[in-house]
């Protein structure tokens, strides 16, 4: 999936975590609401701004970021 239209990073805001279309909303509060048990429905009805290819462009962010990790540790 190619995040880079959806997942923004401006130093300004949210200390440059990396947020959802410009919003306030970082990558990381949703994958903490997943990690806490939240569906995706349930995000969504939380927050009707978000999108299911917000939420999945969130994974794919984080999967990304972790084989980079992973390549940098190894």
């Amino acid at each position: 999936m190619d995040y880079s239209q959806i997942i923004t990073i401006e130093p300004g805001k949210r200390s440059g975590k990396p947020c959802i279309r410009d919003m306030r909303i970082t990558v990381s509060d949703i994958l903490e609401y997943l990690a806490s048990g939240m569906t995706e429905q349930e995000i969504l009805n939380d927050f009707p701004e978000l999108t299911t290819e917000d939420i999945r462009a969130c994974l794919a962010f984080a999967a990304e970021r972790e084989k980079k990790l992973m390549v940098h540790v190894a």
